[in-house]
């Protein structure tokens, strides 16, 4: 009898570790997102404000490298690095050449995720434009997707929405018919984001998922025309701040604002920018880097915004990987100051992708480009992301309220990979193991 009771007491304590705090949570992310949008009030963030007095906050969150959109979105349903979850870059490396796709498709996904761990509870979910969700267990679901080479994506969009009738229902019941600029960033408007939160909201007061994301996209391509201020700068994260009160409107009119968890948080920072390094034309200049198309070639870089990718023909060919550090220790004084190398074994401690035999980080204030030709370094301007996540300017933040969550809560530090666990634990999931943890003070005991 005594080890039967002993059985039930170890059951109940595994169930309680996931029982449920919260019947809905809905994931934003604001591409491009900073602590310094809801720490600093100039920058009018007034929903996301209340939030972050009522809720918790973060003042920073570290992302994952390279600290660009596909990897850090990825890890924050995963609780994972890209080294285990397989979506390395925004684009895949393309040894013959960039076709310009990106990854578009979940079944790139190497692990289990929020919307695996969703579906397997008998729990619904929503999504609009959460990158890497075409063909993802998710019950209604708008992913992010566009075809190459052109700015209308509402066929594609059409075609790759589930249930098959969504884009067409959400036009009908929550924007009016979409033309080309409206589900687009075209001539300074911010009308995407506005039309993510509006499609988000109808799925929320319709269907009423348990786990909802959505990605509102304008702050960063903003970002990238004018660093991390500007007019236009502004008017995004406005209009992020709008996107969000729709959000929290819709869960009032649906009846579920009281056990709802809402969380914000982002994929990466943002660094202006003056100059622009291209290392492939050393490559070049060097026999290393002929002819992709035929093949001709022992070395080249993906570039990823601050950062560039070291991929070689051969993973196993020392001699080139040296020659190429040694190209690069050749540079004058003032060109190396551009970049730090990162070795293999810190690829291995970032978590970063396993086949790249090294990588670039850019100093603040340069990009590195994919160029074969042309001028090593050249001038730049705006901003952009993707270094090494070892400064604070490229961190990222997260405000979480609601259901669940401690009131007037404060976190100094995390990482992207912690969300997923705090998702997890909010709905009573269970996701496995992952490489981040709840942190300490979010979650009401």
């Amino acid at each position: 009898m005594k080890k039967l009771a002993g059985i039930a007491l170890l059951l109940m304590l595994g169930l309680s570790s996931f029982s449920q705090k919260a019947s809905h949570v809905v994931l934003i992310t604001i591409d491009g997102f900073r602590p310094d949008f809801y720490t600093d009030p100039s920058w009018g963030m007034v929903n996301l404000r209340m939030m972050k007095e009522k809720g918790v906050y973060a003042d920073g969150v570290n992302s994952v490298f390279p600290t660009v959109t596909y990897p850090n979105h990825t890890s924050l349903i995963t609780g994972v690095t890209p080294a285990k979850h397989g979506i390395y870059y925004n684009t895949p490396f393309e040894p013959t050449g960039a076709t310009g796709i990106w990854y578009f498709y979940y079944d790139s996904i190497k692990v289990p995720t929020l919307f695996d761990a969703v579906h397997k509870a008998g729990k619904t979910s929503a999504n609009v434009i959460w990158p890497v969700t075409v063909g993802a267990p998710i019950d209604y679901n708008i992913p992010d997707v566009w075809p190459i080479g052109k700015k209308d994506r509402r066929d594609i969009m059409a075609k790759l929405s589930t249930p098959a009738h969504l884009w067409q229902e959400v036009q009908d019941n929550a924007t009016g018919k979409l033309g080309i600029k409206d589900f687009a960033m075209e001539d300074e408007e911010m009308i995407l984001d506005e039309n993510v939160a509006r499609m988000s909201a109808y799925l929320i007061t319709t269907y009423k998922p348990a786990f909802t994301t959505l990605h509102l996209a304008c702050t960063d391509h903003y970002e990238h025309e004018q660093g991390r201020d500007g007019l236009l700068v502004r008017k995004a994260i406005a209009g992020a701040d709008r996107a969000l009160g729709t959000i929290i409107e819709s869960l009032k009119r649906a009846g579920i604002y009281d056990s709802t968890t809402i969380i914000v948080t982002g994929d990466h920072g943002f660094v202006n920018i003056n100059k622009t390094f291209s290392p492939n034309i050393l490559l070049a200049k060097n026999g290393l880097l002929n002819n992709v198309a035929t093949g001709d070639w022992k070395a080249q870089f993906h570039s990823s915004g601050g950062a560039a990718f070291l991929h070689l023909k051969d993973e196993g060919d020392v001699a080139t990987k040296n020659k190429v550090l040694a190209i690069l220790k050749a540079l004058p004084a003032e060109q190396q100051q551009l970049f730090k190398v990162t070795n293999r074994q810190q690829l291995d401690a970032a978590g970063a992708n396993p086949h790249a035999a090294l990588a670039l980080s850019a100093a603040p204030g340069v990009t590195i480009g994919g160029a074969v030709t042309g001028e090593l370094v050249k001038a730049a301007h705006g901003g952009t992301h993707g270094y090494f996540p070892d400064f604070k300017e490229i961190q990222t933040g997260f405000v979480v309220f609601g259901a669940g969550i401690n009131n007037g809560g404060h976190v100094k530090e995390m990482n992207v990979t912690d969300v997923a666990p705090v998702v997890a634990q909010l709905l009573g999931l269970s996701l496995g193991n992952t490489d981040g943890n709840v942190p300490a003070g979010v979650l009401v005991k």
